[in-house]
């Protein structure tokens, strides 16, 4: 047996080390967490201080088992965690759960899995720091009663299976208030001029900084420009450098992940993990753009290699960001040296993105000249502007150029020789009508940027906030189709002035977060009756307590109850007073009825309504997927009730109609239901189509039958997507694994039924 036990988070992490350690290392993993609250019961004690009452997760009560016994043959315990808040936490957990002594056990730290960095972190063990673990179950105790206290009250009064958190409700504020935005943006037009001017064999563009509002004033414009002469005004240049992008930080590289390899943010992290465990990154959880002299001797040593000593250039950065918690490096190669780290494709790409962005971080600034032109107009008080740049040096941008949010991002080009009074020639003039855009919605990587803006969460908790926000659907990530829209074009070419009406496609958008229409709802409630909790400065000002308590400067049970003795209060006014929650909205009066209309969530979702909530005989109809009870019209909730749409009969005389319900439009014949597919509209769809539809859920459903039973044919032994299974009616039973499925008689599967009913059932948890 090993004289040293060293215990790891991951398998991935455990291999990687113990090919660096000798044979008396043995390296085990615990696989994340150990320990947590349990998640049927508030499992904190209020009345003594806020403790909260941990236990061992049940898949991990096996794991526990095997450590106790390899800890209780070593002399050494090594607790090698991550070297964050969250790892910290997982070695004092393993410390109660496997009961270790503290003179046997040893904390060990490390930012990059490699030989030098684990020997180095051997020889330099410290105790667990019990501060960093307080920040930590500070964390968990306050967003364990945020979400237990919250979620219940939004079951009275928006809808039951809610839930609500502290950092993921206000990253849904976020999103809710930038849509509120667009709804509310009154788009204007205007008119942009543009000049394709003549120089020798070169052309190039000028714009008029003046854009003119109203399509009179433009074509006046450009009919003072018919007999016009053009000629150069002023010419400067300037020079201009362009400075390399910090190496990445965690927030930066979920959003540079995003923007050029179109990962989403769970997915950098998930493959950033694989190349930390591997050896071949530094760790991935860091506020810090600081890169060590190891790193930077080796940067200097690539770049002046690889691309000659002009191009290189040592920085040292330092972090901008609100509360910085963690003290180590940047994310960065372990070893510059690499450009290959993996054959997985994923992770060889992102590897790319972090090596290009560390070595451009070393490299000299890239050098510009800038160029403006102003151009005379003969009898005009107007004049063109030309703009442009050209690099003189190229530095850092040899290797990497940072991405932006920048939706109308417009690159200048270069500019031809020009003289102070040379006379130039307008091949042609033209006035585009140009319209007014609305605030972009968020992505993934956007939002990342506006939460550490704001000093919202943590780097550890960028990812799984946004991750859940979507699991509770809230928000939506989706792609938009864009609308065709009418804009004016004015062109004075060689042939006069020519005026048309042209069609672009405008609004389309990719991988967007929306809101959802019970995200906008829970929104609103919680806004309304928790503002202190969902307000930006309290959630950051939380998070720099948390960053306090981990300087042991704070208690965290008095910040904890500080917080609660006000919000505990909210909670039970709200429950006693608030109204219930449904985001009602008066759409008009339907013209049949004369009664009013609303749209509001209902029990299964989005819904419009016909009549009073005190109604007999109100009618509801459900909203398809693409639309809101926040923008929906009165003619667009009417055409709902159009539904279901009765379209004839098959040819065995059953009859075929389309409806919309919780899950979308649907054709049904008889007992058969089919979703409609994309491009399908149940207001237009035919007959035909629905028969198509229906016959190829039918041929679906039958590769799924394994046996039928002529005594009762509401019997059937099913493929189900976890194995076969048994079906009676809408029941379901398991088989026995020693059976097989399409030998069982009608007998067998009988007794198989009354066994299953008779069995006591199991109480599921209670939440």
């Amino acid at each position: 047996m090993s004289k040293n036990l060293v215990i790891v988070e991951s398998p991935a992490k455990a291999k990687t080390i113990e090919g660096y350690l000798g044979k008396d290392f043995t390296v085990k993993s615990s696989y994340g967490h150990v320990r947590d609250l349990p998640s049927n019961k508030l499992a904190i004690d209020i009345e003594k201080g806020f403790e909260p009452q941990y236990e061992v997760s049940s898949d991990k009560k096996q794991v526990i088992s095997e450590l106790k016994k390899l800890a209780k043959d070593a002399e050494v315990v090594w607790l090698a965690t991550d070297e964050d808040r969250e790892g910290e936490a997982i070695s004092w957990h393993l410390m109660e759960a496997l009961k270790l002594k503290q003179e046997q056990t040893k904390r060990i730290v490390f930012h990059e899995i490699t030989k030098p960095a684990i020997l180095k972190a051997i020889e330099n063990p410290r105790t667990v720091d019990i501060n960093l673990v307080n920040a930590q179950q500070a964390r968990r105790v306050l967003d364990r009663l945020v979400g237990f206290e919250l979620s219940p009250v939004l079951w009275k009064k928006v809808k039951p299976s809610l839930s609500a958190g502290r950092v993921q409700s206000v990253a849904v504020r976020i999103i809710v208030e930038r849509e509120r935005e667009i709804i509310n943006f009154k788009t204007e037009s205007s008119y942009r001029v543009v000049a394709l001017f003549q120089s020798a064999k070169h052309t190039f563009k000028a714009e008029l900084p003046t854009r003119f509002t109203n399509l009179a004033d433009a074509r006046t414009f450009l009919n003072s420009c018919v007999n016009a002469s053009f000629e150069v005004a002023d010419l400067e240049k300037t020079p201009g450098t362009k400075k390399p992008a910090a190496p990445f930080t965690t927030s930066t590289l979920q959003q540079e992940a995003s923007r050029k390899l179109g990962f989403s943010v769970s997915r950098t992290m998930v493959v950033a993990q694989k190349l930390y465990e591997s050896g071949k990154i530094t760790y991935m959880r860091t506020d810090s753009v600081n890169l060590s002299d190891l790193a930077l001797n080796q940067a200097r040593d690539v770049v002046s290699s690889t691309y000659g000593e002009s191009y290189s250039q040592t920085r040292k950065f330092t972090s901008k960001s609100k509360g910085a918690q963690e003290a180590h490096e940047a994310i960065r190669p372990t070893d510059l040296a690499v450009n290959n780290a993996s054959s997985d494709r994923s992770e060889q790409r992102l590897y790319e993105l972090i090596w290009k962005r560390t070595i451009a971080s070393q490299m000299a600034d890239a050098k510009l000249e800038k160029t403006t032109v102003k151009i005379d107009i003969s009898g005009n008080s107007e004049q063109f502007v030309a703009r442009g740049e050209v690099i003189t040096f190229d530095g850092f941008l040899k290797v990497y150029m940072e991405g932006t949010d920048d939706e109308n991002n417009e690159d200048r080009g270069m500019l031809p020789t020009l003289t102070v009074g040379q006379s130039l020639v307008a091949n042609e003039i033209s006035a585009t009508e140009r319209f007014t855009h609305h605030p972009p919605r968020y992505t993934e990587a956007s939002l990342v940027k506006k939460l550490e803006e704001l000093g919202i969460g943590r780097p550890s908790t960028y990812a799984p906030t946004i991750s859940t926000i979507q699991k509770r659907n809230y928000i939506e990530k989706t792609s938009k189709e864009g609308t065709e829209r009418k804009y004016n074009k004015l062109v004075l070419g060689a042939g006069g002035l020519h005026e048309s009406v042209e069609t672009e496609i405008t609004g389309a958008e990719k991988n967007k977060l929306f809101p959802t229409d019970i995200g906008l709802v829970v929104n609103d409630f919680l806004v309304d009756n928790f503002n202190s909790i969902l307000d930006y400065n309290f959630t950051a000002n939380v998070e720099e307590q948390f960053d306090v308590i981990a300087e042991g400067q704070l208690n965290w049970g008095d910040m904890i109850k500080k917080f609660y003795s006000s919000f505990h209060d909210t909670v039970e006014t709200t429950l006693k007073t608030s109204e219930r929650a449904t985001g009602e909205r008066l759409l008009g009066v339907d013209p049949a009825s004369g009664k009013n209309m609303f749209a509001r969530i209902g029990r299964f979702g989005p819904m419009v309504q016909i009549g009073e909530a005190d109604d007999e005989d109100k009618k509801f109809a459900s909203l398809r997927s693409e639309q809101s009870i926040e923008t929906i019209t009165l003619e667009e909730a009417l055409d709902l009730f159009k539904l279901p749409r009765k379209l004839g009969q098959s040819s065995d005389g059953e009859e075929i109609s389309v409806a919309i319900g919780r899950f979308g439009p649907y054709v049904r014949k008889g007992k058969t239901f089919a979703s409609l597919q994309d491009g399908d509209d149940p207001m237009t769809v035919t007959l035909e189509r629905a028969i198509q539809l229906i016959d190829e859920r039918q041929q679906a459903a039958s590769k799924n039958i394994i046996k039928t039973f002529d005594e009762d044919d509401t019997l059937q032994v099913l493929n189900g997507r976890y194995g076969p299974y048994v079906k009676r009616g809408k029941s379901n039973y398991k088989i026995p694994k020693d059976q097989e499925p399409a030998d069982l008689t009608y007998e067998q599967v009988m007794e198989l039924i009354e066994k299953a009913d008779a069995a006591p059932k199991r109480r599921g948890k209670r939440k």
